[in-house]
């Protein structure tokens, strides 16, 4: 196909503290740069696996992670366009910073910095698909065949490439539905388009967000955006925004391996991949190289740090942003 984009630039999107994996994930280093996947950070490897598909790179921060950010950047050696938030205002504003910052036909390919992603050919298949969708002027998410009725994902109803329907983190029962129905994709929060017809929709259907997000984007000093005019701006996701009201919607079904290791059941399961230790009971610890021993337990996870240990039963996994949340309301230093 002809080429009929600029550039194409990986736009890396960190906000996020990971606080279903409290207390590894802190306010001072969320999960995305903890150096526990040997010896790099899921944003490092984010980096990396990006660097041969794209012209340029920007990387999406705030206040608190952007000094995190820049240290990795240096360490790959890479050359990028810092947007630093004064205030996270959810993934709408983000994404609408980044295409503020190409050229209309610029495609960009919009990526968490949270993700383990395996299986690279396949991943490269879904980039030029999705690339060559955008170049025909459509909007692409990226939906992965589920492995299991996962409920803590969103998901996306789809036929072929066509979206019929975002779906909201599902119960057991409906996530078994959704799998035996087989056509239901995870929701993997990766998005491909121009960045022109990205703005144009966003104008279309969340007027003020786009007005305000430009607003700041134009007061930018050096990347860094202004307190006072980012508060203005609604905090609404992109799909809320654009994704469920827009015509120009496409979605590439994509193979690869995929986990947001958004908590400590797929933390688990990828480390058990990596021969993580496990006890014949199933049980592990996490964090700490002492010698520990589970008595009378199954499926247990013992997480380590300095300050703060946290017992969990793996199916339990979900509920520590529950724990994050009444720390938070206890203004706990915990937390940092």
């Amino acid at each position: 196909m002809k080429k009929t984009y600029n550039s194409l630039i990986h736009v890396i999107l960190t906000g996020g503290v990971g606080s279903r994996l409290w207390p590894l994930s802190r306010k001072s280093r969320p999960k995305q740069y903890l150096e526990i996947f040997d010896g790099k950070s899921l944003f490092e490897m984010t980096v990396d696996r990006n660097s041969h598909l794209a012209d340029k790179v920007v990387v999406v921060g705030n206040t608190h992670n952007h000094h995190l950010s820049e240290k990795v950047m240096n360490k790959t050696n890479t050359q990028y366009i810092n947007i630093v938030e004064a205030t996270p205002r959810n993934t709408a504003a983000a994404i609408a910073f980044a295409a503020f910052a190409a050229n209309p036909d610029d495609i960009l390919i919009i990526t968490p910095s949270d993700h383990i992603i395996e299986g690279m050919d396949d991943y490269d298949i879904a980039i030029e698909s999705a690339v060559s969708k955008a170049q025909e002027g459509f909007i692409v998410t990226f939906g992965i065949i589920p492995t299991k009725p996962e409920t803590g994902y969103g998901y996306i109803e789809a036929l072929g490439d066509n979206v019929i329907s975002f779906r909201e983190k599902p119960n057991e029962t409906t996530a078994k539905e959704f799998m035996a129905k087989g056509n239901f994709l995870w929701n993997s929060g990766m998005f491909c388009f121009k960045a022109g017809i990205l703005l144009e929709e966003l104008k279309k259907f969340q007027p003020e967000v786009y007005e305000k997000s430009k607003a700041v984007w134009e007061a930018n000093k050096n990347g860094f955006l202004d307190l006072d005019l980012c508060m203005l701006i609604p905090s609404i996701s992109i799909d809320y925004a654009v994704m469920e009201h827009s015509k120009k919607i496409k979605v590439v079904p994509a193979s690869f391996s995929w986990s947001d290791l958004g908590s400590f059941e797929s933390v688990y399961d990828y480390l058990l991949s990596g021969n993580h230790p496990v006890d014949a009971y199933g049980n592990m610890t996490i964090g700490c190289e002492k010698h520990t021993t589970f008595l009378g337990l199954q499926n247990t996870i013992f997480v380590y740090t300095d300050t703060a240990n946290l017992i969990l039963q793996k199916e339990n996994s979900q509920d520590v942003k529950d724990i994050y949340s009444a720390l938070e309301k206890q203004n706990s230093m915990l937390l940092n």
